[in-house]
């Protein structure tokens, strides 16, 4: 297996989204167009319902692939 470095080291912008969702942008900028295809990365972390309850209102996603990742 081939040895890989860290090159850079991204951190999270928090934000809201949606109806008012909090949560922290990991991807999702102009600067970090190196990255391309990917659009979005954002990390919900928030043990009050009330900060994601609010969700997301029906929006277009033409041609985008979400992916779900879950963490116990």
């Amino acid at each position: 297996m081939r040895r890989r470095e860290i090159v850079n080291i991204i951190k999270g912008i928090q934000t809201s989204d949606g109806a008012g969702v909090s949560l922290t942008r990991i991807i999702g900028s102009p600067e970090l167009n190196m990255l391309d295809p990917f659009l979005l990365l954002d990390e919900f972390g928030s043990d009050d319902p009330n900060d994601y309850m609010a969700g997301f209102p029906p929006h277009p996603h033409r041609g985008f692939e979400t992916i779900t990742y879950m963490l116990n």
